[in-house]
């Protein structure tokens, strides 16, 4: 049995019929930039994440970008971020001139440990930017006190939390902005590059939509000094068709994690840990062992493809040397020695997630013997 990590292939059989459709509607329109699917999906996909507005853009990256931006976060600012995060999160914080401030991860979630953030805070402090990490929320109730009571900005990074809920609550609506993304490995995934800026704040949201347009309401003339970041409109279309089926796939890794939590129980391993007010998506499924790379050598040797979401976090980086941060989160950098992504897709069959778990055990049970 052979079980890929993910199959993004499977993902365009189930909707072929819907997205071949959604492909000739852009292509006979003669509109490919800013035109009426772009704004069909913005519509949708804010209802989708009880926001106001969403306002498509090039990438996640640019996003998380594009909100610092409008909040003029600059040189000499700094802004929180977790020290356990794909390096995009800190991409953004550098490319505003800013300087990100880590703070080490939860070690049962994985998400910014919310108990070090105010430590963290200095005069030149101008947000906190949690990651719900994985697909599932970080505790955000705290993270926006602390930010209350410093007069802080809070920007979700929720790339990888398309439908996840806190305290029944969306992701990307538990702040004053969230960036997301479209990359096609996420839950909602484009067929390309894709992302968007979602919030509930009308001026923020002017500026946002401003700032991609190279700086432009009406055609060459330009407010402000801004950037070429739109989705385009064949994304946009495939977005559509795809968000119509999110809950539906978001339910179907719900029941693989489901099976791999109750049918791995007892292996030598960690499994992932869901708080009471957490309602996981599931982008990944990451569990920790102390002999990671032979288990993953292992579940190869069986046919389980497994990846690992980071090896190295940004903190120890060489393109923040210059920080000189390396070895000041011994908690994160244990955790990324351990961390093993296991498949999880909503596409896989019965008979796969039965070859992943039996595997899983063999290997462990090997390395406990």
């Amino acid at each position: 049995m052979n079980v890929p990590f993910l199959d993004l292939r499977a993902a365009y059989l189930d909707l072929r019929t819907e997205l071949d459709a959604a492909y000739a509607r852009v292509m006979d329109s003669g509109w490919y930039i800013m035109g009426e699917e772009l704004e069909g999906f913005e519509a949708e996909f804010a209802a989708f994440s009880g926001v106001k507005h969403c306002i498509g853009v090039g990438n996640g990256l640019e996003a998380l970008y594009l909100i610092l931006s409008a909040l003029k976060v600059g040189a000499g600012d700094e802004v929180i971020v977790p020290a356990q995060t794909f390096v995009a999160t800190w991409l953004a914080v550098s490319m505003c001139g800013a300087t990100p401030v880590p703070v080490e991860c939860d070690p049962a979630t994985y998400n910014l440990d919310t108990a070090k953030i105010e430590a963290a805070i200095t005069p030149r402090t101008r947000a906190i930017m949690p990651v719900h990490l994985y697909g599932q929320a970080a505790d955000m109730d705290p993270i926006n006190e602390v930010a209350a009571r410093h007069g802080l900005s809070v920007v979700e990074d929720a790339a990888q939390s398309h439908g996840a809920r806190y305290k029944g609550r969306a992701c990307g609506s538990l702040s004053l902005a969230a960036g997301t993304s479209f990359y096609p490995g996420k839950n909602l995934g484009a067929f390309g590059d894709g992302g968007a800026v979602l919030t509930s704040d009308d001026a923020l949201a002017d500026t946002v939509r401003t700032l991609r347009n190279y700086g432009s309401k009406v055609k060459y003339h330009h407010l402000l000094q801004g950037r070429n970041s739109r989705l385009d409109e064949l994304q946009a279309a495939m977005l559509r068709v795809k968000l119509r089926k999110l809950q539906e796939w978001n339910d179907r890794r719900r029941h693989v994690a489901d099976r791999y939590l109750k049918e791995m129980r007892g292996c030598e391993m960690i499994l992932p840990h869901v708080p009471d007010w957490a309602e996981p998506v599931w982008h990944l499924f990451v569990i920790r062992a102390k002999d990671r790379d032979r288990l993953q050598k292992d579940l190869a040797a069986s046919g389980v493809q497994t990846l690992i979401h980071y090896p190295t976090f940004p903190h120890e980086q060489p393109c923040y040397k210059e920080l000189l941060l390396s070895n000041k989160f011994p908690e994160t950098s244990k955790i990324a020695h351990e961390l093993l992504s296991l498949p999880i897709s909503p596409h896989m069959t019965e008979i796969q997630i039965d070859a992943v778990i039996e595997s899983v055990k063999r290997a462990t049970l090997k390395s406990a013997a």
